[in-house]
């Protein structure tokens, strides 16, 4: 249905925005209790996923709260949501740069660089809500003031969250590719080796990481129908519902998909089954995964552990 969205349309788009970023929020939440509760996981390479989860901790909390009808809660909501958005996708740049620098360039200095990380995310962050103020006449779906209604503001909005989005998914789909890649010839030759070690290494890494392949699919499921719906917007006055639906809906989802994917490793499952098993009733033990299967997916770690504390 096009058309200016009636006030049951919006009250629906509110529900969904209000649904979608609790789960995103208890999803992230999660990941963050972990880092914060389990000593074992404050390595580096999850670290940069406590940030990752931190951020959309923080977007899905703006997201959910605040009046867009009130002035001040409008703006302060508005830019909040696009600040801890974009430090999120720019989090996921991190992280891609890190392995790659790690598995495909062989460089151990990587906990070098997360002061540049936190100049780079957060500096990056800063500069792209402050441009979108400009042209900054608001407006909203009944979900939030994330959307702007003149024309000039959103292009602006445009080009200070999708573009910089894309840039982040091509770079992250680039990274991965080459990553997978060079795993995949390790693989290969550790299959022409005698020694079944070298085997079980590589099997373990590929089993890690190809994964990884998919993670840049995240951000498009979640921006896809957005990046659709602001170039309907700017070319169409009138708005289609059920793609504002689909828009605000997988948007919402973005903590969930990262916190499921980034965070929710072996690692944390592993630390999460040794608190279980510690004080989990004797009689209900039996109940509990395998402890040998955590056990042996230590080689499944976080990012594989970056390599970094074996290469140090």
């Amino acid at each position: 249905m096009a058309g200016t969205l009636s006030a049951h349309e919006r009250h629906v788009l509110t529900a969904v925005s209000a649904g979608a970023s609790s789960l995103s929020f208890v999803g992230s939440g999660f990941i963050v209790l972990c880092y914060v509760l389990f000593k074992e996981l404050r390595k580096f390479s999850f670290k940069l996923v406590f940030y990752l989860a931190l951020s959309d901790m923080l977007c899905s909390f703006f997201n959910m709260v605040g009046d867009p009808s009130k002035g001040f809660f409008c703006f302060a909501q508005g830019y909040s949501t696009h600040f801890f958005c974009v430090a999120s996708f720019l989090w996921t740049t991190t992280i891609a740069f890190t392995l790659h620098r790690t598995v495909v360039r062989h460089k151990t200095d990587v906990e070098d660089l997360e002061a540049m990380f936190h100049l780079y995310v957060w500096g990056t962050s800063l500069v792209m809500t402050v441009i979108r103020s400009f042209g900054n006449n608001h407006g909203h779906l009944g979900t939030s003031c994330y959307t702007q209604t003149g024309r000039t503001g959103k292009a602006i909005h445009f080009i200070t969250f999708y573009v910089p989005l894309w840039g982040a998914i091509l770079y992250n789909g680039f990274t991965y590719f080459q990553v997978i890649r060079m795993l995949n010839n390790a693989t290969r030759m550790a299959a022409g080796m005698s020694e079944r070690a070298y085997q079980l290494d590589a099997r373990a890494d590929m089993k890690a990481l190809n994964r990884w392949g998919y993670y840049p699919l995240i951000l498009i499921g979640s921006f896809a129908f957005g990046t659709i719906n602001r170039i309907h917007d700017f070319m169409e006055p009138d708005k289609i519902f059920w793609l504002s639906v689909l828009d605000v809906g997988t948007a919402s989802l973005m903590g969930l998909f990262n916190s499921i994917a980034y965070g929710l490793n072996s690692s944390v499952r592993r630390a999460i089954y040794e608190r279980l098993e510690l004080f989990w009733p004797e009689r209900f033990r039996r109940w509990l995964p395998n402890n040998s299967k955590y056990r042996n997916q230590q080689q499944e770690s976080e990012l594989v552990s970056l390599k970094i504390q074996d290469q140090q």
